[in-house]
């Protein structure tokens, strides 16, 4: 039947019609949807395995036709079960998550809409890792079905091996909109909603943010790198980025890369873009820093205007807005390279006032502009498992897809230019006021007779548990402020937020306490060590 673009549904793989031809390009396969007569092409790259989603989907999905499916699933599980397991693992449960409640959107060509059913789940075939994958629909262009894709845990080709199954699962990498899509009638997109992304990394998530009239909502998914949020901010939908990832690697974009600054968070990024086959040229204000990259098979630019004009897409992660501002406005800087159609994407941490002159710069001279300051810190960076908060030239951040999902595990699309900038802030806020938190409840059981180990073991076992937690609590009490997030950015963003709050009259009493926490700390000479060193700010 003819699929619009509808939330994520349950579907099992099928042999085709012998007159039906297969679609070129990607590889797919032809899916039949429980509870519909509806059947279609979805590429791989769109199946996710039905039961780790199933319970997720059955919340999203409220209606009767939904319901139906499932039971029809649950009975075509309890029949061929016991017969003949590869069945099984050939379906695979399209549970994405999607708002049930959107209307049908437009109908897409054939081809498109089989691009565009499952782009959530990726099933991989080949070894034994095959599981069963939901796809969740999120079309490419012209949503397609989801389907749901039964086979056993696939391999992953990503360099990383899976750690578990949500590693698995596939990414709802392409926008919100593949998530969400499927192939029941009464769930439509709006009109105003635009194209999902093009395949991706199913390990990698990215959330677009949609902008018509509700409020943002992401679906979080459950593989390691591939999320889709929708948020609703504007006139349209923003698609994931355009990478092809097949069989859970990537294919890594055929345009050149620039990239600029290589501190705690640039040396992983620009080493897991190595990794995954992109063609890098390297710059830092330190020279001696791109050594390492050069023998990897990064090539080496002498000016940050060089690797501007030499390269398609430029990305730049320095440390503040000065540094931003002089790498692209000062001598032989970024914007002495900039003509018509080259491409920046800055990923530093700046005030939305900074990234907004940036942006006006670079698109004044034809070139094309996306913020995307990342949150992590240099194990993740390095691990590729940074999250992305992207916003500005949609049609850019999809141009970086298979870049974002080398470096990261989500990424994000906000929308308007200085939106990813702000948000960014506040989740730095978050953590930071947290950082000052945590190091002021173990000074205190220090000085109370607490044991601070007995109190992060009570902490673990309570709703606060995080690696965040246990990580910075472990580096106080070994005494090792060894930088993975230096103390002195932290600060800097405290300072950002609690100003990005003074300009829209809003309170933010925690922040600026933290900030004097973090203040005292710089003035014990701990800028350079890393965010938990704070501690050292309370101890007498």
């Amino acid at each position: 039947g003819k699929l619009g673009r509808y939330p994520p549904w349950p579907g099992k793989i099928v042999n085709p019609p012998k007159d039906l031809k297969k679609p070129r390009g990607k590889k797919c396969f032809f899916v039949k949807f429980f509870g519909t007569e509806d059947h279609a092409w979805i590429k791989v790259e769109q199946l996710k395995p039905y039961h780790p989603h199933k319970e997720e989907m059955i919340k999203i999905n409220k209606g009767k036709r939904f319901q139906q499916a499932v039971d029809a699933v649950e009975e075509f599980l309890r029949k061929t079960k016991g017969k003949d397991q590869a069945s099984s693992h050939n379906s695979t449960e399209e549970k994405n998550r999607r708002n049930s409640s959107e209307e049908r959107g437009k109908q897409s060509t054939g081809e498109e809409k089989r691009k565009a059913s499952l782009s959530e789940g990726k099933v991989k075939k080949g070894t034994g890792e095959g599981k069963k994958r939901v796809s969740s629909v999120s079309s490419e262009r012209g949503s397609k079905s989801p389907l749901k894709r039964a086979q056993d845990q696939s391999p992953r080709k990503r360099g990383r091996p899976p750690k578990d199954e949500k590693d698995l699962t596939i990414p709802e990498s392409s926008t919100v909109k593949r998530v969400m899509t499927g192939t029941v009638a009464g769930f439509k997109w709006p009109p105003s909603v635009s194209e999902p992304v093009k395949d991706s990394d199913p390990h990698f998530h990215h959330f677009l943010l949609s902008q018509t009239e509700k409020p943002a909502v992401c679906y979080q998914a459950i593989t390691k790198k591939l999320k889709v949020c929708e948020e609703e901010t504007g006139s349209t939908s923003i698609q994931a980025a355009d990478s092809t990832a097949v069989n859970g690697s990537i294919t890594p974009t055929d345009k050149k890369i620039g990239f600029l600054g290589l501190g705690l968070m640039g040396s992983g990024i620009v080493s897991n873009l190595l990794k995954m086959g992109h063609t890098v040229t390297v710059w830092n204000r330190t020279a001696e820093k791109c050594d390492l990259f050069i023998q990897e098979g990064a090539r080496l630019g002498r000016t940050p205007a060089e690797v501007v004009s030499t390269c398609d897409i430029t990305f730049a992660c320095v440390s503040d807005p000065k540094a931003a501002k002089d790498l692209v406005l000062g001598p032989s800087g970024v914007l002495q390279g900039i003509r018509p159609g080259k491409c920046y994407v800055d990923m530093s941490t700046v005030d939305a006032d900074t990234v907004t002159e940036l942006a006006q710069v670079i698109v004044s001279r034809g070139g094309r502009f996306l913020e995307a300051p990342v949150s992590g810190n240099q194990q993740l960076s390095n691990d590729g498992m940074l999250v992305i908060l992207a916003a500005g030239d949609r049609g850019l951040y999809e141009d970086c897809s298979s870049c974002f999902q080398a470096m990261g595990k989500t990424s994000f699309f906000l929308g308007e230019v200085g939106n990813a900038a702000k948000m960014m802030l506040i989740v730095n806020m978050v953590q930071g006021s947290f950082m000052a938190t945590i190091a002021e409840g173990l000074t205190l059981a220090q000085v109370t007779g607490q044991s601070q180990q007995t109190l992060l073991d009570i902490l673990n076992q309570g709703q606060l548990a995080s690696i965040f937690l246990d990580q910075k609590c472990q580096n106080i009490l070994q005494g090792n402020f060894k930088p993975d997030f230096y103390l002195k950015y932290i600060q800097k963003d405290l300072r950002l937020a609690i100003a990005l709050g003074d300009s829209v009259n809003h309170p933010t009493p925690m922040a600026a306490a933290a900030n004097e926490v973090y203040k005292r700390a710089k003035a014990l000479d701990q800028s350079d060590n890393d965010m938990s060193a704070v501690y050292r700010a309370y101890i007498h």
